[in-house]
């Protein structure tokens, strides 16, 4: 499985990207038939509080993509709540086989 993550505009910290990376690593054990995965971080202009973006969308051979976009207060929180989004949408995948 590749993970590619893109941040719109900044440089992603270290500890942001092994964040996301555990997260999404722990996500794909459960769920062995995820080819690829694309995470795009974004700040959302004005600078005001709920300004961070994330979008995340899991490559799924032989089905539509799994895609879920979330906004928070920090990109840690967003990654969170897009990944509760897509976790749902694998399990459904899951149970239609």
């Amino acid at each position: 499985m590749e993970i590619r993550i893109h941040a719109i505009h900044f440089e992603i910290s270290e500890r942001l990207e092994s964040f996301i990376n555990k997260k999404i690593d722990k996500l794909a054990r459960r769920n062995d038939n995820i080819a690829e995965v694309d995470i795009t971080l974004k700040v959302i202009k004005p600078e005001t509080s709920m300004n961070k973006e994330a979008a995340i969308k899991f490559a799924v051979p032989q089905h539509d993509d799994v895609i879920a976009t979330k906004i928070a207060d920090s990109f840690e929180e967003a990654v969170d709540l897009a990944l509760e989004a897509t976790e749902r949408q694998l399990e459904k995948l899951k149970q239609k086989k």
